[in-house]
């Protein structure tokens, strides 16, 4: 027979606490500021002190299991006759086990029904951690399973429902959730049940059931790629900008606006047009502050840089930011970065080979670091390897945002689809497409594990060369004999319009233990990168003029106003887009 009673532990006598002695006994009697007097008994510490015996404030639960062992199991009830109800529900279970209608497992799973839900998740979260997942998917799956368990009252696991789940769906439906958020909090409240029934918490997972909402019917956020225009223009634009904020002209606000004294004008909106005269105005007001200039150029260079380094070797922002300049080999026979397999997203870890214009680009970063004092790092000429390549800002996509509207370039167009600096890897994408790369080594290029991802998600189809693709079909006159194809074929000259071979471009990306991944760069034709191809007859003079391979001819080729270095190109003519001759 069980027995419930209030462990007691023991605490210094407080000082408003008096000592009285009843038949030969010891007690200490508490009368605290507010609240009724109370009397404990008093003991002798380890130290020899006095000290008074405090009851816990809820009763536990004395019986012995199946196996014939004594068990202490807190009740959680501050009531004797609650207790006493829960120790008649322990000693039941252990018939059950004795009579083999219930398993051991499933008293185990029995034994965590009355754990807080909270307490099971903190659990899931250490679990996490110890297999080495990242610190975001572990935040994200804290705070997406608490939401969804706060608004669903899950207060312990037994309280977990498909019906109440599904519920809750339908409300955030109603409230425009996006379906690809309505899965995220279901995958993680399904990966914390599936988790509970690894770990003999659960029996089985409560939303099994549930189906994912289909993502693709309901996309909210459908990236584009940027064109060779656009993209020389951004550059430009995130190239100068950090030091045109300081000579941007100022327009009198109207006196209806006007709210103080010195709240009488705003800054004239910075465009791609006035983004010159900025730069020399700001260079005349600071003219006694040489080192802000030169402070306000290296930011606006090592910008420039980060958005080519994403543009060229496909980066996530979060990947390129724990770069180190350890993990740059320049001297290397084919230049690479290395990403460890920490910090990549499916944590494989590859080796990303650099073109030749990035890799020149990247030492004369570094050594412009060593040799102005605003960029050193310490206060030494030496670089650590462990020392940043970049300082990738946190406010990077409204950094962005601002470039792009100041680049005059639409953060959505008319398709719906937009710009943020993910979409620079969806430039990447469609650069190796459209420059022939193969799509198996386009998927390398990715380090994506589906084919479908590179082609589909990554690669934007109204920049393909659709009309092109057509031309280079063979052609099929109706008036032509059998016999006169057959000898046409026989001379070698049927077949594509144009007699290159296909699949020059593609590159040799695919890593081997041998060659590390980094055998050869991928020749990228940036030339090909234009305004989206309409299949008009006057498209094809574009076409057959591509620029320079392997590199931003632009940012190459034409002379510069001012001497600037590396990403410092000529602006782009205003009208049409295009470089200047």
């Amino acid at each position: 027979m069980g027995a419930v009673f209030k462990k007691s532990y023991t605490k210094p006598i407080p000082d408003h606490g008096e000592l009285i002695t009843v038949k030969g006994e010891s007690f200490v009697r508490v009368k605290p500021p507010k609240g009724r007097v109370r009397i404990y008994s008093v003991t002798r510490g380890r130290d020899g002190e006095l000290r008074m015996s405090v009851p816990s404030g809820t009763y536990v639960a004395k019986f012995r299991d199946a196996q014939g062992l004594v068990k202490t199991v807190s009740t959680g009830c501050r009531d004797e006759g609650a207790a006493r109800s829960v120790l008649s529900d322990l000693e039941r279970r252990v018939e059950l086990i004795r009579a083999g209608v219930m398993t051991r497992d499933e008293e185990t799973v029995a034994d965590h029904q009355r754990i807080r839900f909270t307490d099971h998740l903190e659990a899931h979260i250490r679990s996490l951690k110890a297999a080495g997942c990242s610190d975001r998917h572990m935040t994200d799956t804290k705070r997406l399973a608490t939401q969804i368990a706060a608004d669903c009252g899950f207060k312990t696991l037994g309280d977990i429902e498909a019906s109440k789940v599904e519920s809750w769906l339908s409300d955030k439906l109603d409230a425009d959730m996006a379906a690809r958020t309505r899965n995220s909090y279901v995958q993680a409240l399904k990966g914390f049940c599936t988790w509970c029934v690894k770990n003999q918490r659960l029996t089985n997972n409560p939303i099994r059931s549930i189906s994912k909402a289909d993502e693709k019917s309901d996309r909210r956020l459908v990236r584009r790629a940027l064109t060779e225009a656009q993209l020389l223009r951004l550059l430009y634009v995130t190239r100068w900008r950090p030091l045109a904020e300081f000579g941007r002209e100022t327009i009198r606000k109207p006196a209806s606006k006007v709210t103080g004294k010195r709240d009488t004008w705003n800054p004239a909106p910075l465009t791609f047009r006035t983004i010159d005269a900025a730069v020399e105005l700001a260079r005349t007001r600071l003219t006694d502050k040489p080192d802000r200039i030169a402070e306000l150029e290296a930011q606006g260079r090592e910008r420039a840089l980060i958005v080519k380094t994403l543009v060229l070797t496909g980066l996530r922002s979060g990947e390129l930011r724990s770069i180190t300049i350890g993990q740059v080999y320049l001297d290397a026979a084919m230049p690479f970065i290395e990403l460890a397999a920490k910090d990549e997203k499916n944590r494989d870890g590859s080796d990303l080979p650099l073109r030749a214009d990035l890799a020149d680009d990247l030492r004369d970063w570094l050594r412009s670091r060593q040799t102005t004092p605003t960029l050193r790092i310490d206060g030494g000429n030496a670089l650590p390897p462990t020392a940043k390549l970049f300082y990738v800002p946190s406010g990077l996509r409204r950094i962005l945002n601002r470039d792009l509207e100041a680049a005059g370039i639409p953060k959505c167009d008319d398709r719906g689809r937009t710009i943020d600096v993910h979409a620079l890897r969806h430039t990447f994408g469609t650069m190796l497409s459209q420059n022939g790369v193969t799509p198996r080594t386009a998927q390398a290029a990715m380090r994506h594990s589906k084919i479908d991802l590179t082609m589909n998600v990554y690669t934007d189809p109204r920049l393909l060369d659709v009309a092109g693709a057509m031309n280079a079909l063979p052609s099929f006159p109706l008036n032509s004999s059998p016999r006169t194809s057959e000898a046409v074929a026989a001379t070698g000259t049927a077949g594509s319009v144009d007699s290159k071979p296909s699949g020059q471009l593609a590159p040799n990306l695919a890593p081997t233990l041998a060659h590390r991944g980094h055998s050869e760069s991928f020749p990228v034709n940036l030339g090909k990168i234009d305004e989206p191809t309409t299949g008009k007859p006057d498209r094809a003079k574009n076409i057959e003029k591509p620029t320079k391979k392997g590199s931003f001819s632009a940012f190459e080729n034409e002379p510069l106003k001012r001497p600037r270095r590396d990403l410092n190109p000529q602006p782009p003519d205003r009208q049409s887009g295009a470089l200047t001759n």
